[in-house]
C-alpha cells in the first residue's frame, strides 16, 4: 500500500496588494490572446477594463465574455467556449468570484480535451491533454476556486449540480488581490467567507486530509474566525480583507488535496435546484452538520474549538468539540446568515425535492468523506432540520 500523499497547486500564486498588476507579465509568458471570462459586476466595477489594459500594456490582445450570472452552468460553459474558439483565444483569464474561475476551469479543459463537461463528472472520462493555460483571478475571500482542481457545474437539463474533480482542472497561476476583496457587499462577505471556513473545517475533519492540508486548514480557520465579523462590520479594513483573503486561498488548498465532506455534498443540490448561491448553501448547512458528525470526530472538531477560543484549551474534547459548533453559530447569526425557510424555499416545494437533493449528494462523492459517512435517510433528515434550523439553540441528530 502507498504511503506518500501528493499536493497539488497552481504553478505560480501571486499574492499581495497589487498583485493583480501582473495579469500582464503572466500572460505574456502562456499566450497572445486571452478570453477573460467575468461578470456584469466585475465590469461595472471597472475591475474588467483594468484587465483588458494590464493585458494591452503587456502586448496581449484579449475579448470578455460576460455572461456569467449566477452558480456555473454548462450553458455559461459552451458560450464561452464558443467565443474563445471564434475569437481564436490561445489564454483563459478568470476574473470574479468562484462562478467565473470554475466556468473557465470547465473551458480550459474543453478546449483541448473536447466533449461535454459532464462527460468528466467521477473520472467517467479522464482530461488526458493538458488544458490551456488559465490564469484566475478571485474577487471574493471565499470559494478558493483559483488554487482547486474543482470545478461545480450545474448540467441545466437536470438540474445536478456536476462535481468534477481532477489535476488538470488546476489553474496554470492564481492571482490574490486582497484589494480586489474590499467592494465585496457585506451579504457576500459573509456568505463567502462561512464558505472558506467550511471549505477549512471539512478539510481538516475529511478522512483524506493529510498533515500538508491540516497545517493550511488550522491556519485559514484561524484567520477567517479572527477577520471575517472585521471585514463584515467594517468593509474597507485592509487588514481583515488581507487576512480573509489568505485565509480563503489556505482552505482552498486545503481542501483540494484533502476533499470536502458533506456540507458540501448536500449544498450542491440546494443551489442546483434553488439557485440558493454556494457560500450561503454552505452557511445553511455548516453548523448542523457539525452537530451530526461531532460524535465520530471529537478529537479534531475540539481541535478547531481550541482555535475559535481561549475557553476550550482547558477542556475536555467532548466540550471543546461543543465550543467549535457553538462558535460556529454564534458566527453565522452575527453574520445574519438565514436558514432556508427565510432565504425564501416554499417548504412544499423544498419537502419534494428532498429525495433528489439526498440521492444527488450522495452521487457526487463528497459525503464519503465525513467522519460520519450518512445514509440516504440521514441526509433527508438533515435537510429537513436545516430547513428551519435556528442557530442559537437548535439541537441535531448527535447520537
Amino acid at each position: 500500500m502507498e504511503q506518500y500523499v501528493v499536493f497539488l497547486s497552481p504553478q505560480a500564486t501571486i499574492y499581495g496588494r497589487d498583485a493583480f498588476s501582473r495579469v500582464g507579465v503572466e500572460a505574456t509568458e502562456r499566450g497572445k490572446k486571452a478570453l477573460i471570462v467575468s461578470d456584469e459586476i466585475m465590469k461595472n466595477l471597472g475591475y474588467l477594463e483594468k484587465c483588458h489594459q494590464f493585458l494591452l500594456d503587456a502586448g496581449v490582445e484579449s475579448v470578455s465574455y460576460t455572461g456569467v450570472s449566477s452558480e456555473p452552468t454548462d450553458a455559461y460553459v459552451a458560450e464561452a467556449l464558443e467565443l474563445f474558439k471564434k475569437k481564436n483565444c490561445d489564454l483563459i483569464i478568470s476574473l470574479g468570484g468562484g462562478s467565473c474561475i470554475d466556468t473557465a476551469k470547465a473551458v480550459a479543459v474543453l478546449v483541448t480535451n473536447g466533449g461535454y463537461i459532464g462527460d468528466y463528472m467521477g473520472g467517467a472520462k479522464l482530461i488526458t491533454h493538458a488544458p490551456t493555460p488559465h490564469i484566475a483571478i478571485p474577487t471574493t475571500a471565499g470559494t478558493g476556486s483559483e488554487v482547486t482542481d474543482v470545478t461545480v457545474i450545474t448540467n441545466t437539463s437536470n438540474d445536478e449540480k456536476m462535481m468534477i474533480k481532477q489535476p488538470k482542472l488546476m489553474p496554470s497561476v492564481a492571482i490574490v488581490d486582497p484589494m480586489l476583496t474590499m467592494s465585496s457587499p457585506k451579504k457576500v462577505t459573509a456568505a463567502t467567507g462561512v464558505d472558506a471556513l467550511s471549505h477549512a473545517v471539512e478539510a481538516y475533519l475529511s478522512k483524506r486530509a493529510q498533515p500538508m492540508t491540516d497545517t493550511l486548514a488550522l491556519t485559514a480557520i484561524q484567520l477567517i474566525t479572527s477577520n471575517l465579523k472585521i471585514a463584515y462590520e467594517n468593509p474597507k479594513d485592509y487588514k481583515a480583507r488581507e487576512a480573509m483573503s489568505i485565509g480563503s486561498m489556505y482552505a482552498g488548498m486545503a481542501f483540494s488535496n484533502a476533499s470536502v465532506c458533506l456540507v458540501h455534498g448536500m449544498s450542491r443540490p440546494i443551489g442546483a435546484l434553488f439557485h440558493v448561491p454556494h457560500g450561503e448553501s454552505n452557511a445553511m448547512l455548516l453548523p448542523a452538520v457539525l452537530e451530526f458528525s461531532k460524535s465520530h470526530c471529537t478529537a479534531r472538531l475540539a481541535t478547531i474549538g481550541r482555535v475559535f477560543s481561549e475557553r476550550a484549551k482547558g477542556v475536555s474534547d467532548q466540550d471543546a468539540a461543543e465550543i467549535a459548533v457553538k462558535q460556529i453559530k454564534n458566527l453565522c447569526l452575527e453574520l445574519n446568515i438565514p436558514n432556508l425557510k427565510s432565504w425564501g424555499i416554499d417548504e412544499k416545494s423544498f419537502e419534494e425535492a428532498v429525495p433528489k437533493m439526498a440521492t444527488d449528494a450522495l452521487r457526487s462523492g463528497s459525503p464519503n468523506n465525513n467522519p460520519r459517512v450518512p445514509s440516504k435517510e440521514e441526509i433527508e433528515e438533515l435537510y429537513q432540520i436545516c430547513y428551519d434550523y435556528q442557530f442559537s439553540d437548535k439541537e441535531v441528530i448527535s447520537s
